[in-house]
């Protein structure tokens, strides 16, 4: 019979195997930043600096404060631990995971990995893409704005110059990487100049293997896991999810679980980790690994989650920055927050309870606010008198 978990057991399994419950380290350094990097698989990269880019927040939430420069080291420093691919969306992945990539970008040199206008603009002008990457091979690092001469479209973030669209495709095939960014833009070179001999030395999974890898390191990563979240993590093709799922059931590497209320199979690692209770408090990135599957999230907490950047002013519930507070085993609120970096304040726009919200919400939300606003080298934290813990959230802030 197919083990039956709690609704309960399975929060707390989703919280361990994300690092959470654990107390902060005194001083979090390099081993701390790798371990927890290694722990979620894969960091999502969003280029949204009202607070801090979200690459940044998933360590800060299970570390606390720690050195922002580590993680432009470890991604983009002389000898890096991470590599950027798109692994969930645009990502940090640690660089044992390339060789698990690959399948992904010859399928892109094939024509059929990457964005379908990608896809098309390789398959349409291959010769100015050879030439743009005979230029990075002759000249060495470039950005975007080397090659911005072109065709363009309308106006518009996606309307790339030919040359933009030939660096991504090169990206997405595997032929350049990321050396370094400037503030956010990327620095491209090719691929065997940045990531090391070591790991391009490593054979190349066939895709069946590679896939099952990144599913194996997804459930692992979840703690219990749906089909649709296991799929998810990785951005996997659905027929090529469903194929490895049932062969690491097969093999014994996943184990088929029921959660009531769960829709769908559920699985779990076999090893995965059952913590009686989980404590702890963390302000959460909206891209964060636990709650960027808003299905998921909605399971796990009986929480609605919506971004609403994309969202006109006048419409949004909540804001347009909105940081979910975890605490304990619950979500309990939510505040719209934004760095205001020439008063030295952290401005919370908005503060709103959750259902599960309790009485100490207030001044462990603003004990996490005040370590954020800390780390981000902010004086203090105001608050704006909107939403319905703002109030409480401002005297606990005055104590």
């Amino acid at each position: 019979m197919t083990e039956q978990l709690s609704p309960a057991l399975a929060r707390r399994m989703a919280l361990a195997a994300q690092g959470f419950g654990k107390p902060h380290p005194t001083s979090a350094g390099t081993r701390q930043f790798r371990d927890t990097a290694r722990r979620l698989g894969v960091i999502q990269i969003d280029s949204v600096n009202v607070v801090s880019r979200t690459h940044y927040l998933p360590a800060f939430s299970r570390l606390g404060a720690y050195p922002r420069d580590l993680l432009e080291t470890e991604a983009w420093g002389k000898k890096p631990s991470f590599f950027e691919y798109w692994g969930h969306e645009a990502s940090l992945m640690p660089l044992e995971i390339q060789p698990l990539m690959r399948w992904r970008m010859e399928r892109a040199r094939d024509g059929h990995g990457a964005w379908p206008g990608i896809n098309r603009f390789g398959r349409e002008r291959r010769d100015y893409i050879d030439g743009v990457l005979a230029e990075i091979e002759r000249r060495g690092p470039v950005t975007g704005a080397d090659f911005a001469t072109g065709p363009r479209g309308k106006p518009g973030w996606w309307e790339w110059s030919d040359g933009k669209r030939a660096l991504e495709w090169l990206f997405w095939a595997g032929l350049i990487t990321t050396r370094t960014r400037r503030g956010f833009e990327r620095v491209y070179d090719l691929t065997e100049r940045v990531i090391p001999p070591a790991i391009q030395s490593l054979p190349t999974p066939s895709e069946p293997d590679a896939q099952r890898a990144l599913i194996r390191i997804a459930a692992e990563a979840m703690g219990v896991a749906t089909a649709a979240d296991l799929r998810d993590y990785f951005r996997m093709p659905l027929q090529d999810a469903r194929d490895r799922i049932a062969e690491l059931v097969e093999e014994g590497a996943l184990t088929p679980v029921g959660v009531p209320g769960w829709k769908g199979s559920t699985y779990i690692a076999p090893d995965a980790r059952r913590p009686r209770k989980v404590q702890g408090a963390a302000l959460l990135s909206p891209f964060d690994n636990l709650i960027w599957f808003r299905d998921r999230t909605e399971r796990l907490f009986d929480v609605r989650i919506r971004l609403e950047i994309y969202t006109p002013a006048h419409k949004r519930a909540h804001g347009y920055y909105v940081l979910p507070f975890l605490e304990d085993e619950a979500i309990t609120a939510r505040v719209d927050l934004k760095a205001d970096r020439q008063a030295g304040v952290l401005l919370v726009q908005a503060a709103w309870r959750e259902p599960l919200a309790t009485p100490e919400t207030p001044s462990r939300l603003a004990a996490e606010l005040i370590r954020m606003a800390d780390w981000l080298g902010l004086g203090r934290v105001g608050v704006k008198e909107l939403g319905d813990l703002a109030a409480d959230l401002s005297d606990a802030l005055s104590r």
